[in-house]
């Protein structure tokens, strides 16, 4: 197979990547609905429906904004501007959807956590959307640097670049049975399982994009990688509990 992956259908370009995308949006969904029905939800119908549409406007936004600071310096023509309004990103709408949950929280008093059920639908919808991201090579900018590792691949430059997109699926199925292991050997308390999430994806995600032809701003970072910082900064608090626990054992 070529990468990247065009099939035509009727002499028409398929984009296999936004065909995934909307796929990862739909089985992700049904998944979470499919958990909630076999779990016992502590948050009623009304305040769970007002949480999905504020992680839905955060995620939008977030997404959006983050995917524009990765690469700023554009001008400002037609064909620009309908670029930056498709311009997204996962962790832009990660975190946006983890503010715009919270701020929804506080608009309707709730002060139950709500991650946990959906946690692992998000790990299947970013799965699926990284086999998109793979299959669309140097068409997605979620590729790369150039290497000459043994795992180096031709993405359809003829440029041998590491497939980071094919090392986040590997860390995704280590991520997903590892946090099924959490929840079922564990007692874990409300609300800790997404915490774990967003930790360790955003801490893979830090050092993954060390391995991409990124624009790095402050401190030699990029925009992803201070996001990510600002999620640990975030979670201070169940971090600092990890330490203490890892210093007990």
């Amino acid at each position: 197979m070529h990468i990247p992956f065009e099939p035509q259908l009727f002499d028409y370009q398929i984009n296999i990547h936004l065909i995934l995308e909307y796929l990862a949006f739909f089985l992700a969904f049904r998944y979470y609905v499919y958990l909630r029905k076999r779990s016992v939800d502590s948050i009623n119908s009304m305040n769970r429906l007002s949480i999905i549409l504020g992680a839905a406007l955060g995620a939008l936004i977030g997404s959006r904004l983050v995917g524009f600071l990765e690469n700023p310096m554009i001008e400002f023509s037609k064909e620009n501007i309908v670029q930056l309004l498709n311009t997204k990103t996962i962790m832009g709408g990660l975190f946006g959807g983890l503010l715009g949950v919270e701020l929804a929280k506080k608009m309707i008093g709730e002060t139950k956590s709500s991650g946990d059920l959906f946690v692992f639908p998000i790990i299947l919808g970013i799965f699926i959307g990284r086999i998109g991201c793979f299959l669309s090579g140097i068409n997605e900018f979620t590729y790369g640097n150039k290497t000459s590792f043994f795992t180096g691949m031709d993405l359809g430059d003829g440029v041998l670049r590491h497939p980071t997109s094919l090392y986040e699926l590997v860390f995704l199925v280590l991520l997903f049975f590892g946090l099924k292991y959490l929840k079922n050997n564990f007692s874990l308390k409300n609300g800790e399982l997404f915490k774990y999430f967003m930790l360790l994806y955003f801490a893979f995600r830090f050092f993954i994009e060390f391995l991409k032809p990124n624009i790095f701003y402050v401190f030699g970072l990029s925009s992803i990688q201070i996001l990510c910082i600002l999620c640990w900064l975030y979670y201070r608090n169940t971090v600092v509990e990890l330490i203490r626990c890892w210093k007990v054992r």
